[in-house]
């Protein structure tokens, strides 16, 4: 059983290789996983990276609501199964994120790495500096939101 979760924000730098080290933080997370597995997918303007038993469980539901459906189901899975990619920390806990990948959403050297619970999400810093902005020009209709939830 997972206690730990992902949280926190971490700015660090992708090397040319595509190389990304995982903060400690979140390696000790991925540990309690029980392994060294993160499927990471383009979403939107950044990587949703998830631990491999996170993933799993996406999968699961997407196949359990298989039953007599096709159409936008069958294209929710075969954009998240072609588009995912398995990233093994090495020894260094770095994780490797694919040329396509890294294309595709604008990654360039500087990276911000943000704890989502049971995910992490690989952002360009440019890009998650607008994000952020944006996020704290709407804080007020964010926080009714969550108000109505009852969470504060």
């Amino acid at each position: 059983m997972v206690s730990s979760r992902f949280r926190s924000k971490f700015d660090h730098t992708m090397d040319d290789k595509g190389r990304l080290s995982l903060p400690s933080r979140f390696r000790e997370v991925l540990r309690q996983y029980e392994s060294e597995i993160l499927i990471a997918i383009p979403w939107d303007t950044h990587v949703r990276a998830y631990p491999l038993e996170e993933w799993e469980n996406i999968e699961n539901k997407l196949k359990a609501g298989d039953e007599g459906q096709s159409g936008d189901l069958d294209k929710i899975i075969r954009y998240f199964e072609s588009e995912s990619c398995e990233c093994v920390l090495d020894k260094q806990g770095r994780i490797l994120l694919p040329p396509a990948l890294r294309t595709d959403l604008g990654l360039k050297r500087d990276i911000v790495l943000i704890g989502m619970i049971d995910r992490v999400e690989i952002w360009d810093k440019d890009t998650w500096n607008v994000e952020r902005q944006v996020s704290r020009e709407h804080f007020g209709a964010l926080k009714a939101s969550i108000k109505k939830r009852g969470i504060i």
